[in-house]
């Protein structure tokens, strides 16, 4: 039986279960299991182009590493210097979401500068939105490509970078206040914006994104961008703060009833068995992604332990999971190992050989099996993940 709506509309990409089989158009669970395949793949691919631009010297590129979860001095790096190293935008793709990228744009500090002629020689419609960098007060050039921004009808933020630095030379004051000195930097900041109204202005280190006005950046961002773009933004974030990793969870979660709904559709073809020989490559396959999303992988912790000093060996002496060691066939299996999953599988296997009338309950059984599975999985990454966040002193 054919369903009658289409498929995944852009606004709203996450579907509940209900919504999504009702919105299914189909008659076979080949069918079915296809178009699970493409949007899983459309989900994997979904683009996000991030302009981050400002004044020579604001920090632009440390703050790209930054958002890659790289450090300065690492290979696929932006080149960090005192003077602009940037004179054509460059594109910086994210080390494990190339679909994510993160656009470093020609410093804006020129006398001549025109905001007009800079938006059309950096092909301003390629990108989602702008962030603005300065690290102290932001300048005319600065309004004036907000302005010219707002005009055309898309997101800009603007960042006060090297907070950090601000920080610590006030603390050899007496009289020392944290918060009084951010009040007073972000007062300092509005005060030169006045012009575009009351614009949000968020204060950040791109050396301590933990803490500071980072992840109230994010929230916005994520916010003001269409619902599918958000699991791309949300994917891509270092895991820096027990927020990332919540939110990274939240849109994982929302990810693992799809997967389990295609394999149930798989479940439904008329080939015994195929499902479970599935199985383990469409488990393995969202953990690989899970692992990778929680900064778990060794090239995540080796960039963690660099920038906090701590050794490799101490971040993954917390992990206690049978993930400890990355994410491998025989660790997959073990979770179809267990006597219920195992009686589960054998169940679905001999009902996806009765034809037609065996195709349904073998699929629900594949889905509800896969659904715990993944789920199982998902929860253990996350305590490896608290538990290294926890000792690198970022909770």
């Amino acid at each position: 039986m054919a369903y009658e709506t289409t498929l995944y509309p852009d606004d709203n990409i996450f579907l509940e279960p209900d919504d999504f089989i009702k919105n299914l158009n189909v008659s076979t669970g080949e069918e079915a299991a296809a178009k699970l395949k493409d949007h899983m793949d459309d989900l994997e691919n979904i683009s996000l182009n991030v302009a981050i631009t400002g004044m020579t010297g604001a920090g632009k590129s440390t703050f790209i590493n930054a958002l890659r979860g790289l450090n300065d001095d690492e290979v696929e790096s932006s080149p960090t210097g005192v003077t602009e190293t940037t004179m054509v935008p460059t594109m910086f793709p994210h080390p494990s979401m190339p679909n994510v990228r993160i656009w470093d744009l020609p410093g804006i500090g020129s006398p001549k500068f025109k905001a007009k002629q800079y938006l059309k020689e950096v092909k301003f419609d390629r990108f989602d939105f702008f962030i603005i960098l300065s690290a102290d007060r932001f300048k005319e050039n600065d309004l004036m490509l907000a302005e010219e921004i707002k005009k055309k009808k898309k997101s800009f933020y603007f960042v006060r970078s090297k907070v950090d630095n601000d920080i610590r030379s006030e603390k050899k004051r007496k009289k020392f206040d944290e918060q009084q000195v951010l009040s007073k930097i972000k007062e300092d900041c509005k005060c030169n914006l006045k012009k575009l109204g009351n614009p949000k202005v968020f204060l950040v280190s791109s050396h301590e994104l933990e803490k500071y006005e980072f992840q109230a950046l994010m929230d916005h961002l994520e916010g003001d961008l269409p619902e599918h773009k958000r699991f791309a933004l949300v994917q891509s974030l270092p895991v820096c703060s027990m927020q990332v990793l919540k939110k990274k969870k939240e849109y994982l979660k929302k990810m693992i009833w799809l997967t389990a709904f295609g394999s149930g559709a798989i479940a439904m073809t008329t080939i015994p068995g195929l499902a479970a020989g599935c199985d383990i490559g469409i488990v393995m396959a969202f953990f690989n992604r899970s692992f990778q999303a929680f900064g778990l992988d060794d090239k995540s912790l080796h960039s963690l332990s660099e920038r906090i000093n701590k050794p490799v060996s101490e971040l993954k002496s917390v992990m206690k999971s049978c993930f400890a060691s990355g994410i491998t066939v025989d660790v997959v299996r073990t979770f179809f190992l267990t006597s219920k999953v195992s009686v589960a599988m054998k169940v679905e296997y001999v009902l996806s050989s009765i034809p037609i009338f065996g195709a349904l309950p073998a699929g629900g059984i594949s889905l509800a099996t896969i659904y715990h599975l993944l789920n199982k999985g998902l929860n253990e990454m996350e305590e490896d993940a608290k538990e290294v966040l926890n000792v690198s002193g970022l909770e």
